[in-house]
């Protein structure tokens, strides 16, 4: 809270609050074996990261603030100090054994952070920054990302597929895990804010909206009918919005969702 009124005020120490947030942040990514955490673990991750607090606004921290404030009870208050011991471990002969329920291969949730780390760095890749852009994907530009991530290292083709395949394609699988360019969202969602006067509520919904694309790169329609969404519209976005309007918002996203599905 102090941080972002801090950053609506334009007072000093933004930087040190930050740097506080971050470490919180890092000693949640410590517990992604609870699966309250490993929930956020995507959210955990952007916010240990630079490129999230470049541009950053208010709403997109009350909203990390809304998700992640449930889990800081979870932190550790006491670092335990180290017990040093003296002895030779005896090691007998090797064995191999199949733990029920546990898969060889990449687990798919440090693949997806590991391929968001690595798109990261490469949102200068044309193909990439064609989705982070909000242009037409083509099957050129899939193959590319195809290439790029198989080069990378970062996981198996099969977790790749597997990945590409619960995000409905890679196209939006990337877009997922780079987000869009905030300038980009802000220029597909003018079609529907130009020529209307919006209340200060409507507006600020659309903000939500351009917050959760430059994060995650796409906006469901069941997503608009959950926090931080629903803090500002608990019955949804037709308490604010008219039928017609509510029409062309998701006509809008829709469209910005077909943008990364490659013709």
């Amino acid at each position: 809270m102090k941080l972002q009124l801090t950053l609506l005020h334009a007072e000093p120490g933004f930087e040190r609050l930050r740097d506080r947030v971050r470490e919180i942040a890092g000693l949640l990514a410590e517990k992604d074996a609870i699966p309250m955490v490993r929930e956020q673990m995507a959210l955990i991750q952007d916010v240990l990261s630079d490129a999230w607090w470049q541009d950053v606004t208010v709403p997109m921290i009350e909203a990390m603030r809304r998700r992640l404030r449930g889990l800081v009870q979870l932190i550790d208050k006491n670092q335990r100090k180290p017990v040093y011991t003296d002895f030779e471990d005896s090691m007998g002969g090797e064995a191999d054994f199949t733990l029920p329920g546990f898969a060889v291969g990449t687990d798919q949730a440090k693949f997806i952070a590991k391929a968001r780390a690595f798109l990261r760095q490469h949102l200068d890749h044309v193909a990439v920054a064609t989705l982070r852009m909000n242009r037409p994907l083509t099957l050129s530009d899939i193959s590319e990302l195809e290439r790029l991530l198989r080069e990378s290292g970062v996981g198996e083709p099969k977790d790749i597929r597997q990945a590409a395949e619960d995000a409905q394609g890679l196209g939006l699988l990337v877009r997922s895990l780079v987000g869009m360019d905030r300038a980009a969202a802000k220029q597909a969602l003018a079609g529907f804010t130009n020529g209307k006067t919006l209340t200060a509520n409507q507006l600020e919904f659309v903000n939500l909206i351009v917050d959760h694309l430059t994060e995650y790169g796409v906006v469901e329609t069941s997503r608009l009918y959950e926090s931080p969404f629903t803090d500002l519209a608990s019955q949804g976005p037709e308490a604010l919005f008219k039928a017609v309007e509510m029409d062309e918002l998701l006509r809008t996203l829709e469209a910005m969702r077909l943008m990364a599905v490659a013709a």
